[in-house]
């Protein structure tokens, strides 16, 4: 049976070794300015997932994934003599894509707020076509006339007893 909270210790431990590793040992000039954002481990604890963000354009990109991949042997044994389990994880970089999808969610609120302003401005003077409350009210002449719905002795009409109506 596999142990989440054991896989999600040895990831948060991955993250922390690989991210030491990469500052102080790997001198790769193609790394760039690299940030591990995250790790996951399988449930067996046989494969490892890497995330890591770089700051730069898509050259920039590609060489730090380039480094990374060469370097990846030197993690991986960083990784197993630090975390002193019986089989190492097998390492995988991926490049996260949360930088990227924030990038698109602050567009798309942008673009919001541009069509709220607009609706602002176009809206700005005008009046409800049915004025300011476009319900019916009951008028008070209506209240103090007394008038019920239903008939003129005050009954619904709704038979409630089961019985023929007289």
């Amino acid at each position: 049976m596999t142990d989440n909270a054991r896989a999600r210790k040895l990831a948060d431990r991955i993250q922390v070794v690989v991210a030491e590793t990469l500052d102080r040992r790997i001198k790769d000039p193609r790394l760039g300015f690299v940030t591990i954002t995250d790790a996951r481990v399988t449930g067996d604890l046989r494969e490892a997932t890497v995330f890591y963000t770089v700051y730069g354009d898509d050259e920039e990109r590609a060489a730090s994934a380039a480094a990374l991949e060469s370097a990846k042997g030197v993690l991986r044994s960083e990784v197993g003599r630090q975390t002193g389990v019986r089989f190492t994880p097998t390492l995988a970089f991926v490049p996260d894509a949360l930088p990227d999808n924030a990038r698109t969610i602050e567009d798309l609120l942008d673009k919001a707020r541009a069509k709220d302003a607009e609706v602002r401005n176009v809206s700005t003077g005008k009046t409800y076509a049915a004025g300011a409350d476009p319900y019916r009210k009951p008028d008070a002449d209506d209240e103090a006339d007394g008038e019920t719905e239903g008939g003129a002795d005050g009954t619904t009409g709704g038979n409630t007893n089961g019985a023929a109506a007289e």
